[in-house]
């Protein structure tokens, strides 16, 4: 199987033989052919196939009626007393619509609700816990904004206790393969969903782990549950995919990943990356607290845009839409 990875570029001075990005203001004339046996090598866009190339250039729809040619940013809120940066800050209904306001108002359109810890190392918590945590401070939320509302979550309880709230997308961490039952709950209430690769459970994702191909596994592992979801009567284009940045990755996987988002295009599907604060960022920025690496988390975030990323997943929303308003003017 070959994959396709457009070398994107950006600018005014767009060359004749190029093409746009998913219907963006990047584009690419080049592409790298990648193959699990043999070396990559780079071809020219009217040398890959016309079913791939579609899936490269189409603009992608509106999801939840956000207009994905513009980046979108998905404000951080959990409702956890033990997420690794802003566990406690927001597990009251007060305080959660208190920050919703705060994200809102700085220029998040989405807000990612969460009610069980996934960082290295967490415990599991009951679907009860997990919902009286999440579904009180939605319908808190939905009640004072109409921001889209998005429910992180492995459990279908959870998220149909949320989508009855005021939720309006789903968030799955595992990629839709922890409970059987999350997929058919969403695709009755036809609302889009991320499906996000994860190697291992949070308790034990980080224990030494190991791929073949890591830019290519996390490909088949996204492009697979797709499919799934496609049968369940889900559409491609409201599926949202997340390559799992420091989900059972070591740095080098999560640089891998990272230095070749564009890849991800190739699945036809808008593309979420979510790197705010992790613990790359701390390593490689010298900053062991995570609630300061809002600079190196900018960073990536913007090394994604430039990939055509469509959604930034963060937890600096006032920061992050600055240096989104000035990366914008400057290109």
């Amino acid at each position: 199987m070959e994959y396709y990875r457009p070398l994107v570029q950006q600018g005014t001075a767009r060359p004749d033989s190029a093409v746009p990005l998913v219907g963006t203001k990047l584009w690419f004339r080049d592409v790298e052919v990648l193959t699990r046996n043999t070396p990559a090598c780079v071809v020219p866009v009217r040398e890959v196939p016309a079913d791939q190339l579609a899936r490269l250039c189409s603009a992608r729809a509106p999801l939840a009626g956000l207009d994905l040619a513009q980046p979108q940013i998905m404000g951080i809120l959990n409702t956890t007393p033990d997420s690794f940066s802003d566990g406690g800050l927001h597990n009251s209904v007060e305080a959660a619509c208190t920050g919703a306001a705060d994200m809102t108002r700085s220029g998040a359109s989405i807000l990612d609700i969460g009610g069980e810890s996934t960082r290295p190392g967490a415990a599991f918590v009951p679907a009860e816990e997990e919902i009286a945590r999440t579904a009180p401070i939605i319908k808190a939320i939905r009640a004072n904004s109409d921001v889209v509302i998005s429910v992180d979550t492995r459990k279908a309880s959870v998220a149909q206790a949320a989508l009855e709230a005021g939720a309006s997308l789903v968030n799955d961490v595992s990629g839709f393969t922890f409970d059987s039952e999350l997929a058919p709950v969403c695709a009755a209430a036809n609302v889009p969903v991320c499906v996000m690769h994860a190697q291992g459970d949070p308790a034990t994702m980080q224990d030494e782990p190991a791929y073949d191909n890591v830019l290519l596994d996390v490909y088949d592992f996204l492009e697979g549950q797709i499919q799934v979801l496609e049968r369940r009567g889900m559409s491609r284009s409201h599926i949202l995919v997340d390559p799992g940045i420091g989900f059972g990755k070591t740095l080098t996987h999560n640089l891998t990943l990272l230095q070749n988002l564009s890849l991800f295009h190739g699945l036809g599907a808008p593309i979420l990356l979510g790197v705010s604060r992790k613990g790359f960022i701390g390593k490689l920025g010298q900053e062991p607290r995570a609630d300061q690496r809002a600079p190196g988390s900018i960073a990536v975030g913007l090394a994604g845009l430039s990939q055509g990323v469509q959604v930034l997943r963060v937890h600096d929303v006032a920061e992050t839409m600055q240096a989104i308003r000035l990366w914008q003017a400057v290109r």
